[in-house]
């Protein structure tokens, strides 16, 4: 049988699986972030999409280009989101191993210490990719000279 633990030896766990606990907190709102930012390229995609379909000459040839740029956005988020769920995962394994150790009197702090930074190292990642994201939008977000210099003709009386 386990020899169970003391009461005090838990609350030590606890309290060193409270760091991890917050990063999780974190990693959940970059998560979110993400999840906004996709959310709003598909549907921005999706109106593009129909304007491909509707539009000719130089008109179709701009939407052509803009959808092919949210693809890539796409695909640049959804990188970030996964490196952020592995990253989140393994905080999650952190915490348990942390649990686990005590409760089985086992000498994890290597593969602790090799997890937790396997998590840094794939957030900073996930990170890094969501740059190269809000590289891509900033490119994307420009406003056509036609539009710019656009004047409104004046009405006849």
């Amino acid at each position: 049988m386990i020899p169970l633990p003391q009461v005090s030896q838990v609350a030590q766990t606890i309290q060193l699986a409270l760091a991890p606990v917050f990063l999780l907190a974190g990693i959940g709102a970059f998560l979110n972030v993400c999840t906004g930012r996709l959310a709003r390229v598909v549907d921005r995609a999706r109106f593009v999409e129909q304007a491909v379909l509707e539009t000719r000459g130089r008109e179709h040839d701009r939407m052509v280009a803009e959808i092919r740029k949210l693809d890539r956005r796409m695909t640049v988020v959804n990188t970030a989101i996964f490196l952020t769920v592995a990253s989140g995962a393994a905080v999650c394994l952190v915490v348990i191993l942390l649990f686990a150790a005590e409760l089985f009197d086992a000498h994890m702090g290597t593969p602790i210490a090799v997890l937790f930074i396997m998590a840094m190292l794939l957030q900073a990642a996930a990170f890094i990719t969501f740059i190269v994201e809000i590289r891509l939008a900033a490119r994307t977000i420009h406003i056509r000279n036609e539009v710019l210099y656009h004047q409104a003709e004046a009405e006849e009386t």
